[in-house]
C-alpha cells in the first residue's frame, strides 16, 4: 500500500503471462504484461510478443519448430519495474 497526498492507493503486481488465442487444438498465445488479479484472457497493459507452440507451415512442420516472437527491450522494461514473469514466461525468457 502506498499513501499518495490524502488517500491509499493500493499497489497490485503485474505479471508477465501467456494470453489463449488460436481455434481448437491449434493455439496461439500472447505473452503480455497484465494485473495478477485480471483473468488469463483479460484485460492486459501491453502485448510483448508470441509465442506458437504447434508448427505451421510446412518449413516448421518439416523441422518441428516452435516460434517465439519477443520484444525483448519492452520485457526489460517491465522487468525492471518489477514485473514478476510467470512459470511458462520465465522458461521461454531463458
Amino acid at each position: 500500500i502506498k499513501e499518495t497526498s490524502s488517500r491509499v492507493a493500493m499497489v497490485v503486481p503485474v505479471r508477465l503471462r501467456l494470453q489463449r488465442f488460436g481455434r481448437t487444438h491449434r493455439p496461439v498465445y500472447r505473452i503480455v504484461a497484465a494485473y495478477s488479479k485480471s483473468r488469463r484472457d483479460g484485460r492486459h497493459l501491453e502485448v510483448l510478443g508470441m509465442y506458437r507452440p504447434i508448427p505451421e507451415g510446412r518449413e516448421d512442420i518439416q523441422n518441428k519448430m516452435k516460434r517465439v516472437e519477443l520484444n525483448m527491450k519492452r520485457i526489460r522494461y517491465w522487468m525492471a519495474v518489477g514485473a514478476q514473469p510467470s512459470g511458462i514466461v520465465a522458461k521461454l525468457l531463458g
